[in-house]
């Protein structure tokens, strides 16, 4: 059907034994974006490249008002690509923003390599890391959503059938036979996350009426690093994009004091619209937090910009308005990266001061600066997230004298 990727196919990727597939990155500069602004996309669609199993050897970008509508860049861009792609034996060509089915046809065509947007690269990174029943559900879910509105270009030798004479009678045409299937197929899979929905719901039920917290924030920013630490369990953690789906929750008791901790799957700039809406079902317990612990990679120089991402996703799923705590984590490696040999300890402590006040005037939430990795005031973040906690059973439970 597609000529990308196969729906609902699980693949696996950065096998040892595997050669990775060579890819080129092509970002366009619009009207009203700054260069340094795409040269920073093009760095993050190079991590997602890396995290799907591909090495990225050469990026190009142009400035155009708009896309192309039949090749998205121009046709002198084209031919200067063609021509790397194929001195360099390249396997993948790689484009920051989302293309048609048409764009990708004609593409393919001129190439004769595989072509993939940023919304395919993040589907199918998504499709690889899905392990349990819902998060593959709502993957090819979102891959068919995807996949739906791309069919007609995606099948341009359709548009070529002759009527007249012995052309005519019942039957649809195989474009249309396919949009049923992928109709019908999306109902199904629609219905089954209702059903697997309605089971979680019945496990938060559950739960009682114990504080939920969960950790929010862009990708890669180090949640499930803190999970960690904060639960004192093994949540899986790894360098590289989506390293987690699927929510995890676990039970954490401080000095007599319960509640919920739970671990979201990280967000990301330009994510694939259909994505967000399957995994609105993942993100119930974010929806359903009492509290959000808003974790921020300091060290990146676009963590501002991660911010506005994040808080926008939250609004996006109707958690816009949730009590947050900001949690700036990698502050060992801001350090290193900003402060010299001669730049004192006080002079730092300051600076850092500074830096939080800017930060809480600017995102009106109070914040904390710790290091997950280097175990850095950790013990901090732990008091502020238990005064956070005593003030929710204090409000829930306002009869009921218990000192926490």
């Amino acid at each position: 059907m597609s000529k990308g990727w196969n729906v609902g196919e699980k693949k696996q990727f950065n096998d040892a034994n595997a050669e990775p597939e060579k890819a080129v990155l092509i970002g366009l500069i619009q009207k009203d974006q700054k260069e340094e602004q795409i040269l920073e996309y093009l760095d993050e669609l190079e991590f997602l490249a890396e995290t799907a199993g591909a090495k990225t050897v050469k990026r190009f970008t142009q400035k155009l008002p708009h896309p192309d509508s039949r090749t998205f860049v121009g046709k002198g861009k084209v031919e200067e690509i063609l021509a790397y792609v194929e001195d360099h034996d390249i396997d993948l060509v790689i484009f920051d923003d989302d293309l048609t089915g048409k764009q990708t046809n004609i593409l393919e065509a001129a190439f004769k390599r595989k072509i993939i947007d940023r919304s395919t690269l993040i589907l199918d990174i998504f499709a690889a890391r899905a392990q349990t029943a819902q998060a593959k559900t709502q993957v090819e879910l979102a891959q068919l959503q995807y996949l739906l509105p791309r069919l007609r270009g995606l099948w341009t030798h359709l548009e070529r059938q002759r009527g007249g004479i012995g052309m005519r009678g019942p039957g649809e045409k195989e474009i249309e036979t396919d949009r049923r299937i992928v109709r019908d197929k999306i109902t199904l899979l629609k219905k089954k996350l209702e059903k697997i929905d309605l089971q979680n719901s019945t496990q938060r039920q559950n739960r009682g009426e114990m504080v939920r917290m969960a950790l929010v924030g862009y990708t890669n920013v180090g949640k499930s690093t803190l999970m960690n630490l904060l639960s004192k369990s093994e949540v899986f953690a790894e360098n590289k994009l989506f390293a987690t789906l699927d929510t995890t929750t676990r039970k954490v008791v401080w000095e007599n004091m319960p509640f919920l901790l739970s671990d979201t799957v990280g967000f990301i700039r330009k994510l694939p619209h259909h994505l967000v809406e399957s995994f609105k079902s993942t993100l119930d317990e974010t929806r359903e937090a009492d509290v959000l612990l808003h974790v921020v990679d300091i060290a990146h120089p676009q963590h501002e910009d991660h911010i506005k991402t994040v808080l926008q996703t939250l609004k996006d799923i109707g958690a816009g308005d949730k009590p947050m705590l900001m949690i700036f984590n990698k502050i060992d490696l801001y350090r290193k990266r900003n402060f010299d040999a001669y730049v004192d300890k006080e002079t730092q402590m300051d600076i850092l001061r500074e830096l939080s006040a800017h930060l809480k005037n600017q995102f009106e939430f109070e914040n904390v600066f710790v290091s997950a990795t280097g175990n850095e005031n950790i013990e901090h973040l732990r008091t502020v997230v238990k005064a956070y906690i005593a003030k929710c059973y204090e409000e829930r439970y306002p009869y009921i004298t218990k000192k926490w």
